[in-house]
Formats: C-alpha cells, sequence, structure tokens
C-alpha cells in the first residue's frame, strides 16, 4: 500500500533519526561535526532514494528532461529545496528561526531562505508575502523554491512554505507537528491558498 506522502516522509525520518544518539536535538547546519552528526551522514542521500521512489524526483544523478521536479529546478532552487528537505522532521516551535530550537513557518522559510540564497526574509509571514523584492507569482506559474502563502487564521497571509513541485510544498505546520511535505492540492489547503512569491535570485 502506498503511504501518504507527510505520513511516509515522518516515517523516513523517524528511521534515521533512530540512527542518531537518542539524546541529541536536530544539529545546527553551522555546527561541527560530532559522532552524532557523522552517523547521520547519509541522511542526505536516504532523503533522495526516498524521494525518488515515491516518483518525486529521478534517481540519484540522473538530469535532463527526464528528471521530475527536483532536476527540474534551476540551480538556486534546487539548492534551496534540498536544504530546506534537509530539515525535514524538525519540530515545529513558535517564534523559532533554527534548527537547534524549532521553526514555526515564517522562521522556517527565512531560514532556508537566507542559508540557500543569502537572502534575509521578514520574520513574519505576511511581511514576507509584501516584500517588494519579491515577485508575485501565479499559481500556474509555480517552480520549485517559491514561497506560497495560506489563509490558516482568518488572514490573507497567515501561513507560508516553499513549493517542491509536483503539487507539493514543505512547511512547519502547527505545534505538535514538524517540519512536513503536503500536497497543496488537497481541500484544505486548496481553499486557503492565497498566492505565491519568488526570489529574483533563485531564476538566475
Amino acid at each position: 500500500m502506498r503511504l501518504r506522502p507527510a505520513l511516509a516522509i515522518t516515517l523516513l525520518c523517524a528511521a534515521l533519526a533512530a540512527q542518531a544518539s537518542p539524546t541529541a536535538g536536530p544539529p545546527h547546519p553551522d555546527a561541527a561535526p560530532t559522532p552524532a552528526t557523522a552517523a547521520s551522514a547519509p541522511r542526505g542521500a536516504a532523503i533522495e532514494r526516498f524521494l525518488a521512489q515515491q516518483g518525486w524526483m529521478g534517481p540519484p544523478g540522473e538530469g535532463g528532461e527526464t528528471s521530475h521536479w527536483l532536476g527540474q529546478a534551476r540551480e538556486g532552487a534546487t539548492g534551496m529545496v534540498r536544504a530546506a528537505m534537509g530539515f525535514l522532521g524538525v519540530p515545529y516551535r513558535r517564534g523559532g528561526n533554527t534548527a537547534a530550537q524549532g521553526f514555526d513557518c515564517s522562521g522556517f522559510t527565512r531560514y532556508v531562505f537566507e542559508r540557500s540564497l543569502g537572502l534575509v526574509l521578514p520574520r513574519r509571514a505576511d511581511e514576507q508575502a509584501r516584500l517588494t523584492d519579491l515577485l508575485s507569482i501565479r499559481k500556474d506559474e509555480l517552480r520549485p523554491g517559491d514561497l506560497v502563502f495560506f489563509n490558516t487564521m482568518r488572514a490573507t497571509f497567515s501561513h507560508v512554505g516553499i513549493y517542491v513541485g509536483e503539487g507539493k510544498f514543505i512547511h512547519a505546520p502547527r505545534a505538535g507537528a514538524v517540519v512536513r511535505v503536503e500536497d497543496m492540492r488537497d481541500s484544505y489547503w486548496e481553499r486557503r491558498f492565497t498566492g505565491a512569491r519568488r526570489a529574483p535570485t533563485a531564476t538566475n
């Protein structure tokens, strides 16, 4: 039986986490390698293999037109999506800005954009949506690496995530949840979609 994307990725992250130290929190990307982080070094390759098995990207090393969303993205957006996927399973934390602390939705997008593109986004989701440096994108123009916004708190731009292709996005959803991939075509998200933005640097 084929698992739903969010559940399947959550299970994958749990399995990967079990290989690391049970008492260690998620490693900070800037931290020096430790035995625990060294043991989890294959995490990226495991995620890529899993995505390929689910049909969300081509096999590792496959390029050109036969690749799926990750291989088709432009170089800047590809790096951003890869960076974002590296935080799958990090717990949600209101006001959280780093992997060590946990992320809320806008803290997650801000962290990924700064580390991947060198672009410092405002802290709040509505401020990110209104940033004049970002390009407004229609839903049918979405590409991996674009910001996608939703109305989840009776406010137009109250939630944000990063589009990863094939109708899916990665985000930090809510208290008690973890960073995960979900499908924008699910009725909940489809009804609440309020717009998308693209960093000019991701189009180069």
